[in-house]
Parts: structure tokens; C-alpha cells; sequence
């Protein structure tokens, strides 16, 4: 009968206690993330196609497995689309960039 391996013990620091996991960092402190659903009328999304702003309030699909948005190019708003994406992607939000 084989043995398991015994499991490495953390290592301790001077004062013989474990040390404190170390928090998260965000990727960056003015990006938050957030899911489809949680999308608002007037938030920016960058893709390899543009820069795009939501039209319409993203809605689920039966089973809420899909998230549809309607969207515009910012630089060009005659341009309209309906994009889709899968519930549980995740989208970074950051601060709007004004140009003007």
C-alpha cells in the first residue's frame, strides 16, 4: 500500500506565525468589472471593431442565458447593432473619455 505525500507546512515568519494572504489588487483602481446585465443606457464598450455606446437596456434571453444590447459607434452614430453575449462575460468599466 502506497503512502500519500505529506503536504508541504507553510512557511512561518520570525515570530512563529503563518503569514496574511495578500489582498487582490484591481487591474486598475478607475476600471471596475461588470457583467451584462448590469450594463447601463450611456456606457462605453472598446472592441477590435470601435468604440461603442449603449442604446437600450440589455435584455436576457429565455433562460437567461444570453444578454442582448443594442449599441452605436460613438464616432459614427447612424451605425446601430445588436450585440450578444454570453451572461456570465464580464466587461471592464471605466471612466468615460471626453473628446472635444
Amino acid at each position: 500500500m502506497v503512502r500519500p505525500r505529506p503536504k508541504k507546512k507553510p512557511e512561518r515568519n520570525a515570530g512563529g506565525q503563518l503569514p496574511l494572504p495578500t489582498p487582490r489588487q484591481p487591474a486598475s483602481s478607475s476600471t471596475t468589472r461588470v457583467l451584462p446585465m448590469e450594463l447601463q443606457v450611456g456606457d462605453r464598450l472598446v472592441d477590435e471593431t470601435g468604440e461603442w455606446e449603449v442604446t437600450v437596456r440589455p435584455y436576457t434571453s429565455p433562460g437567461g442565458k444570453n444578454v442582448h444590447a443594442r449599441v452605436r459607434r460613438v464616432d459614427q452614430p447612424a451605425t446601430a447593432d445588436e450585440r450578444t453575449w454570453g451572461a456570465m462575460t464580464t466587461f471592464r468599466r471605466g471612466p468615460l473619455s471626453h473628446s472635444g
